[in-house]
């Protein structure tokens, strides 16, 4: 397993981003993204599409940036003898559609059209059961550590995208993976900071939480 800049590091310079993303109709893969397909993931429920975007954080190991772990969780690969904190997490099969990296890399590891296990237990608004009706996005990152300039820089296209791709998602259909699961989880915590991706998404007032 390769590992790239492992061991904290929370400053990532940012850059200026001129790709826009896309989804491809009927496929729900987005382009362009890296694709590293999980087969954590199955069929949504029967006339079920998405109209909720659930925000996550994640680190592995936690609080440690880089290397290839967090797509080894996805993919069923990650070696419990190589971290303590891997044998807690071990058998572990969970999944996102999308991975937003400190460097604004976006992996894609389950097409928006299928159901992610990224959720667990959740409600949103009285309606149960999230991953049946969302889409799940990590980024790389803590509750207490800013997320970078590139990861902004990065979400707000890519919300944009799958805006357009689903019409019944919209800022208000957005959602931290703590408002769902709030007894559970607490990503992607204070240091997410929801009004700037409200200002890049251009809605200036009427978004409470």
């Amino acid at each position: 397993m390769s590992k790239r800049g492992l061991g904290p590091e929370n400053t990532v310079l940012s850059r200026s981003v001129t790709v826009r993303f896309a989804v491809s109709p009927g496929t729900g893969l987005l382009r362009p993204a890296t694709q590293y397909p999980s087969p954590n993931q199955d069929e949504r429920p029967v006339g079920i599409e998405p109209d909720l975007v659930i925000i996550h954080g994640i680190s592995l190991p936690p609080g440690e940036y880089g290397g290839s772990y967090i797509e080894a969780l996805f993919t069923n690969l990650l070696d419990p003898d190589e971290h303590p904190f891997f044998r807690e997490i071990e058998g572990l099969r969970v999944s996102s559609h999308l991975l937003i990296r400190r460097d604004g890399e976006v992996v894609q590891f389950v097409p928006f059209e299928r159901r992610a296990w990224h959720a667990g237990e959740s409600t949103f608004r009285g309606q149960s059961c999230c991953n049946d009706f969302s889409i799940g996005i990590e980024l790389e990152g803590t509750d207490d550590t800013p997320y970078t300039d590139a990861q902004y820089e990065q979400l707000v296209p890519v919300l944009l995208a799958i805006m357009q791709a689903y019409p019944e998602i919209s800022p208000r259909r957005l959602a931290g993976h703590c408002d769902i699961s709030p007894a559970r989880k607490s990503d992607p915590g204070p240091a997410f900071d929801w009004l700037r991706l409200y200002d890049g998404l251009g809605i200036s007032e009427g978004i409470s939480r």
